[in-house]
């Protein structure tokens, strides 16, 4: 790692709210990462407001470009998504989609780099089935999915505007999560 080539970690998620409970999820995972030394980017919910993804666009939004070129910068990356009905939220689903325009890199999809996972659910059952759901998608795309991954119930954890929850076990594994990615990718600059 060098200033002209720092180690570089990519946080995308949320939802539409500004400051949604995923969202701060997210933030406590980068900011584990960013204190491993590596720079730190979050591309927020409502930053992830784009187009249907569709290969045969010409065109990409001012938007979609900037997801794109973070994603091919990006050493590591760290997802979060809102589940919804058991699912992944459409705005997180979708900007993972974008990734297909990176088939052509040298370096394809996500390959070879480090990808932590947390989904964020008012309920086990669709906390842990988004979990699930973002693992597949990571394998589909050639990321390596981090040991720990974190299934979020917002039923019982609350985030706050200072960075903490009040269940100090899921801010450990949202750091833990965070410092995963860093590391590795910090492992793999060597």
């Amino acid at each position: 790692m060098t200033a002209a080539n720092p180690v570089r970690v990519l946080g995308i998620g949320g939802s539409l709210r500004e400051g949604s409970q995923s969202e701060r999820a997210l933030r406590i995972a980068l900011d584990a990462a960013a204190e491993r030394g590596v720079v730190t980017e979050l591309i927020p919910g409502p930053e992830l407001v784009l187009p249907f993804y569709d290969t045969a666009a010409a065109e990409r939004t001012e938007r979609a470009v900037r997801l794109i070129e973070a994603v091919r910068r990006a050493d590591g990356l760290i997802v979060v998504s809102p589940g919804y009905h058991g699912a992944l939220s459409g705005l997180v689903k979708n900007a993972l989609d974008y990734v297909e325009d990176l088939r052509e890199d040298t370096r394809p999809y996500l390959d070879g780099r480090a990808v932590g996972l947390a989904a964020v659910a008012y309920g086990w059952q669709a906390a842990v089935t988004t979990l699930e759901q973002l693992r597949t998608i990571t394998h589909a795309l050639r990321g390596w999915a981090t040991p720990l991954g974190g299934s979020v119930n917002s039923a019982e954890t609350k985030f706050d505007e200072g960075g903490g929850a009040s269940d100090e076990k899921t801010v450990r594994t949202l750091r833990l999560i965070g410092a995963q990615v860093a590391d590795q990718a910090l492992l793999r600059s060597r």
